[in-house]
């Protein structure tokens, strides 16, 4: 009954809607108890041939009358009771979202979406069933139970009441035996479904992938084994599950089996009409619905228990990233300033960076070029505070970047990342991400700047071609032309382009950088790429070579010093021209 602890916060803000829809499902038990009584007393009637039709139209007008009652009672404590817990629900999947928005990449770099997607889903129904039907069955169970064996052995007979009730302290040890069971069992189940969640979702994201090596059998084999496991496992738990009914009902039989006898015994020796062994059967018919809730009852919180753990423990889960007190929520503004003496991954030894001193004034570019590995996504993602330093600082205007609230930093922010990730929607929603009230001239305005204007007009319903998930119906190049153009679309403070030239050709390539020094005056850009024709135009260059800076300046003063700089831009230009032709080898 822990689950029912676990959510007393929730029970507390809802305290009326679950107080009414108890009450009236306390007076619908309570109007249950009539007809039993009535049919006692109408047997007995027939049995002494007291019985006239007005006797026999007043007690089905009152039956009816009842029925009527409980009729609109069942129709408000469900409305009261179930209403709420689909609430929670609600309430339970809105934090998971919001908690998933704050937590940083490192979070999700050791978590699979599959799993993240099951708290979502499962859990969070195991959690709102047992603030629905935990509630029904555990009010039910109690209060009707109680009312049963009141009217039987207050009206009837409390010693046929006793020797009915004889068999079920063995039903209360079974069913905690089973709820025990249950829990352990049903951890175990949603694990195995978390466990194939993430492979299905693992599998489609790279189907292409899988296509491409053949390993399509490989594929359907592992899905086959993680499938059957999740079979294996709900197995378990309905193996469990299916003891509770016949146990409850091999023990409400026993007790049919005693009152029989026993109460055969009583109307035979005359402390008990038949009437009122009719009404006693009646009212143990009664009886099997609470022992059966009673049952049903351990099997939801038991469920709901486990789930609750489980979305308890990703929602403890504190955000690596979070706003100082007394952030500043203003823009911030001026020349940029990296001092970072050192920065090591959580759970790494080796510093990713270090020794990182460069300024860049508002408005300039900053060029970051090294080999695979060197630190240039890193060392950009900090400026959007993916990950903080403590060993270091940046600044932007005199103001340390952790100064300023996140909102605002990123909100003068345009990035524009190595992954290009594009949602399943037009390729306009796609552009105007960032800001929903773009008018289409703006969208168009922000495609041209990209180069991508004249590919979506050839597409059959241009900016309204849905791109499918993650963009998987565009080429490399497009889908990275459309996130430039999602990243121009704000016209940022700051534009971060993280090798996001990589897909295209050179052509466009120069026609896109043009674009973008004709348009960002005043405006800071920071570009790191592999082909350094991207960066050549930049303020500044900077090399990076295992974490640190081991070149420095305007391309022209690079390739004066005749180090990696310089080789690599010949060796890449040199291979420009054999692609093109140019050079015979």
């Amino acid at each position: 009954m822990k689950i029912f602890l676990d959510l007393w916060w929730y029970f507390k803000q809802e305290k009326w809607k679950y107080i009414l829809g108890i009450v009236i499902m306390i007076c619908s038990s309570l109007l249950s108890m009539f007809p039993p009584y009535v049919v006692g007393v109408i047997v007995d009637a027939i049995r002494l041939d007291h019985l006239t039709p007005a006797v026999l139209g007043k007690w089905l007008g009152l039956m009816a009358l009842a029925g009527l009652v409980c009729y609109a009672g069942n129709y408000a404590w469900r409305q009261f009771i179930f209403g709420s817990s689909l609430r929670l629900e609600q309430l339970l999947r809105n934090r998971l979202y919001e908690h998933f928005t704050k937590l940083s990449p490192n979070f999700y770099s050791k978590s699979r979406i599959g799993d993240l997607m099951a708290h979502s889903t499962n859990d969070v129904k195991a959690v709102e069933e047992a603030a629905g039907d935990g509630i029904l069955t555990l009010v039910d169970s109690i209060t009707m139970g109680a009312m049963v064996i009141t009217a039987m052995s207050w009206l009837i007979s409390w010693k046929l009441t006793l020797i009915a009730l004889v068999p079920m302290p063995f039903m209360a040890w079974a069913v905690s035996h089973y709820g025990s069971l249950l829990h352990q069992r049903f951890h175990k189940a949603q694990a195995a479904f978390s466990d194939l969640n993430d492979k299905v979702q693992e599998n489609v994201s790279g189907v292409r992938v899988i296509k491409a090596f053949g390993e399509e059998g490989a594929q359907k084999k592992m899905f086959r084994k993680e499938s059957a496991d999740v079979v294996e496992k709900n197995i378990a738990v309905a193996k469990v599950d299916a003891l509770f009914d016949p146990t409850i009902t091999f023990i409400v039989g026993m007790s049919y089996f005693l009152s029989i006898a026993f109460g055969a015994v009583f109307v035979v020796h005359g402390s008990m009409t038949i009437g009122q062994l009719t009404s006693f059967t009646l009212y143990l018919g009664q009886l099997v619905w609470p022992m059966l809730a009673f049952g049903l009852l351990f099997n939801i919180v038991e469920r709901g228990r486990a789930s609750y753990d489980r979305i308890r423990t990703l929602l403890s889960i504190k955000p690596d990233i979070v706003d100082r007190e007394e952030a500043l929520s203003q823009a911030p503004s001026g020349d940029i300033v990296y001092d970072i003496k050192e920065l090591i991954y959580p759970e790494k030894t080796i510093p990713a960076l270090r020794h990182i001193q460069f300024s860049l004034k508002q408005g300039q570019t900053l060029g970051v070029v090294g080999k695979t590995g060197s630190g240039k996504t890193t060392l950009l993602k900090l400026l959007l505070r993916e990950f903080d330093c403590e060993n270091g600082y940046i600044k932007i205007g005199n103001e340390s970047i952790y100064s300023y609230q996140k909102a605002s930093l990123r909100g003068i922010i345009g990035y524009v990342p190595q992954d290009h990730f594009l949602f399943s929607a037009t390729i306009a929603e796609n552009i105007a991400f960032a800001k929903p009230e773009a008018t289409q001239a703006e969208i168009h305005h922000a495609a041209r700047l990209a180069k991508i204007h004249d590919d979506i007009l050839v597409f059959e319903n241009g900016y309204d071609t849905v791109v499918g998930e993650r963009g998987v119906t565009l080429s490399g190049g497009q889908k990275q032309r459309i996130s430039i153009a999602r990243a121009l679309l704000i016209n940022p403070e700051i534009l971060i382009l993280d090798d996001s030239l990589s897909a295209v050709d050179a052509h466009t390539e120069e026609a896109i950088l043009e674009a973008l020094i004709a348009n960002r005056e005043n405006k800071t850009t920071m570009i790191s790429a592999h082909r350094l024709s991207a960066i050549k135009h930049a303020d500044l260059i900077i090399v990076m070579e295992d974490g640190e800076i081991v070149e420095r300046g305007t391309h022209h003063s690079l390739m004066a010093e005749e180090k990696w700089y310089a080789a690599m831009y010949r060796r890449q230009q040199l291979e420009s021209l054999v692609e093109k032709g140019g050079v015979t080898i």
